[in-house]
C-alpha cells in the first residue's frame, strides 16, 4: 500500500526527471515560454511596429513581420539550429554544425533537462524576431523581396555566428561574456544593423521637413503590451529551466520596464510640457531591452537602476539620432534596443556583482575583468554586424534592388507592394 501511495505522489510532482533526463517542469516552462516570445513577433511587435508607420504602409509591416516569421522558421530547419547549437569541431570557436534539416534530433532527444526539439523552438523565436526588429530600420521604403533577400542573408551570416559565439559555447561564451537572454545576439545585433540600413538606404522622402506621425497608436499601445508580456518568456525563459534564476529574471525584467516607461515619460515631460503615450509604451521598450542581457544576473535593485537608466538613454539617444544627426531609423530600433542593449551588456558587468544585489562574480573573475570581457562582447559584436550588414545590403542592392520607386513610395507600399489597403472606409 505505502509503494503505490509513494507511487501516486511521485507521479503527481510535475518536476519530477524522467529516466530520460528530461525533467517535465522545466520542459513545461520553456513550452510555456516558447509561445510568449512568438507571441512577441506575432502579434506583438508587428502591431507595434504596424501602429507607428503611416496608414498607407502599414499591411508593409504586417507583411513583413508575418513573412519573416514562416521564412526564419524553415531556414533555422535547414541549418540555422545546428551552425548556431551545433558542434563546429575545430572551428567550434567561431561557428557551428551538423544537425543538418535537424538530423538525429527525435522525440528522445534531449537537451539539458528539456527535449531537444523545444529548446531548437524556443531559440527559434530568437532567430524569428531580430531581423523582425531591424524591419524598423528600413520601414515604409525597402522592397518586399529585398526585405526577404536580406533578411535570409543577414540572419544565416550575422545573427547565427554571434548566436554561437556567446550561446553555442563559442568565442565570447568561453571568454565569459555575460548576456543572458540577447543584449548582444538581438538587440545590439538588430539595432546596428538598422542603423546601417537607414544610412544606406537614405530617409524616407520628405523627412525630416514633413511630420511622419504614427497612424494608430491604439495599435502600438495594444502591441507594445503584448511585448511586455511576452517578454517574460523572453527573458525568464532563458533561465531553461524552472529555478531561482527564472524567478529573478521574471521579476527584474518587470522592474525594468517600469522603471523605464516613468523614466522616459519624466524626462518627456519635462522637456515638452506633456507627457505622450507613445513616450511611456517607448520607454517600457527601452527598459526591456536594457535589462535583457542582465536578467539572469541583477537584483531587484540592479534592474531599478538599469530601468531608470535605459529609459533617459535611450530618449536622448532617439533625439540625437533623428533631430540632430537626422537619420531616419524609422522606427528608433536603434537608439532603443541597439543602445539599450550596449548599455545592458556594459552594466551586466556591474550589477552582476553581490555588492549591487546581484548573482556574484564567477569565482577568481574581477569586476575589471568581467567589465573588459564585457566590452569586447560590445565592440566585436557591433563591428561585426555593422561590416557584414552594409556588404549583404549591398549584395541585395545588386541581385533585386532596395528600394521601392518613389512613386510607390509616395503611394504607399501597402498598394504598391501587395495591392491591397490596410484600411477600406
Amino acid at each position: 500500500m505505502s509503494r503505490i501511495l509513494l507511487g501516486l505522489i511521485l507521479a503527481a510532482l510535475p518536476w519530477v526527471a524522467s529516466a530520460e533526463g528530461v525533467n517535465s517542469g522545466d520542459g513545461a516552462w520553456l513550452l510555456t515560454a516558447t509561445a510568449l516570445v512568438l507571441f512577441m513577433t506575432l502579434p506583438g511587435l508587428a502591431l507595434f511596429y504596424g501602429g507607428l508607420v503611416r496608414a498607407k504602409n502599414v499591411l508593409s509591416i504586417l507583411m513583413q513581420c508575418f513573412a519573416l516569421t514562416c521564412m526564419v522558421t524553415l531556414l533555422w530547419v535547414v541549418a540555422g539550429y545546428g551552425l548556431a547549437f551545433g558542434d563546429g569541431g575545430a572551428w567550434n570557436k567561431f561557428i557551428g554544425g551538423g544537425k543538418f534539416l535537424l538530423a538525429g534530433i527525435t522525440r528522445d532527444s534531449v537537451s539539458g533537462t528539456v527535449p531537444e526539439s523545444v529548446f531548437l523552438m524556443f531559440q527559434m523565436t530568437f532567430a524569428i524576431i531580430t531581423p523582425a526588429l531591424v524591419v524598423g530600420g528600413y520601414a515604409e521604403r525597402m522592397k518586399f523581396s529585398a526585405v526577404l533577400v536580406f533578411s535570409t542573408l543577414w540572419l544565416m551570416l550575422v545573427y547565427v555566428p554571434v548566436c554561437h559565439w556567446v550561446w553555442g559555447n563559442g568565442w565570447l561564451m568561453q571568454m565569459g561574456l555575460l548576456d543572458f537572454a540577447g543584449g548582444t545576439v538581438v538587440h545590439i545585433n538588430a539595432g546596428v544593423a538598422s542603423l546601417v540600413a537607414a544610412l544606406l538606404l537614405g530617409n524616407r522622402r520628405g523627412f525630416p521637413q514633413s511630420a511622419m506621425p504614427p497612424h494608430n497608436l491604439t495599435m502600438t499601445v495594444t502591441g507594445a503590451s503584448m511585448l511586455w508580456v511576452g517578454w517574460f518568456g523572453f527573458n525568464a525563459g532563458s533561465a531553461v529551466a524552472v529555478n531561482g534564476d527564472a524567478g529573478m529574471a521574471m521579476l527584474v525584467t518587470h522592474i525594468a520596464a517600469a522603471a523605464g516607461s516613468l523614466s522616459w515619460m519624466a524626462i518627456e515631460w519635462f522637456k515638452h510640457g506633456k507627457p505622450s503615450v507613445l513616450g511611456i509604451v517607448t520607454g517600457m521598450v527601452a527598459g526591456l531591452g536594457t535589462i535583457t542581457p542582465a536578467s539572469g544576473v541583477a537584483g531587484p535593485m540592479g534592474a531599478l537602476a538599469i530601468g531608470l537608466t535605459a529609459g533617459v538613454v535611450c530618449y536622448l539617444s532617439t533625439q540625437l539620432v533623428k533631430r540632430v544627426l537626422r537619420i531616419d531609423d524609422s522606427l528608433d530600433v536603434f537608439p532603443v534596443h541597439g543602445v539599450g542593449g550596449i548599455l545592458g551588456t556594459f552594466l551586466a558587468g556591474v550589477v552582476v556583482s553581490a555588492d549591487f544585489g546581484g548573482k556574484g562574480l564567477a569565482e577568481g573573475v574581477t569586476l575589471g575583468h568581467q567589465m573588459t570581457v564585457q566590452l569586447i562582447g560590445i565592440v566585436s559584436i557591433g563591428l561585426y554586424c555593422a561590416l557584414l550588414t552594409f556588404i549583404l545590403l549591398k549584395v541585395t542592392q545588386a541581385l533585386v534592388g532596395l528600394r521601392v520607386a518613389p512613386e510607390t513610395e509616395t503611394e504607399g507600399l501597402d498598394l504598391g507592394e501587395h495591392d491591397e489597403r490596410g484600411y477600406i472606409l
